[in-house]
């Protein structure tokens, strides 16, 4: 279960980098602008325009979904706890799970507080 949960994370992983890397090529040469035509291109990342702060944004990004699936693991954890009907393995399974769900927590929180810090000191 593991081996495919790593395979399907790292797969996920590398079509994220080749898809923002060949986005990001499309958009070294963008087409001109002719006011004749009104047909003009902008930036789709907003005001986005320099390489921190399109880290900035990824980072965020992915540490909103981390932080969901953390909230995820809270709420099977404590489905497993209330459904162990006395069963001390799938208690002690519940509780671990809501344990080391706080301890990722934490770590997410320091880990976006580091980088806001970061970003706003390079910017």
């Amino acid at each position: 279960m593991k081996k495919y949960f790593l395979a399907s994370l790292l797969f996920s992983f590398s079509l994220f980098v080749f898809v923002v890397s060949t986005h990001a090529q499309d958009l070294s040469n963008p087409a001109p602008c002719s006011a004749s035509s009104g047909n003009c291109l902008t930036n789709p990342l907003g005001s986005v325009s320099t390489p921190q702060a399109l880290i900035g944004k990824i980072i965020n990004a992915v540490l909103g979904v981390v932080g969901s699936l953390a909230l995820l693991m809270f709420v099977y954890g404590g489905l497993t706890w209330m459904t162990s009907s006395g069963s001390q393995e799938k208690v002690k399974k519940g509780r671990d799970i809501i344990v080391w769900s706080a301890i990722g927590l934490a770590i997410i929180f320091a880990s976006y507080g580091l980088v806001r810090i970061l970003l706003n000191s390079v910017q």
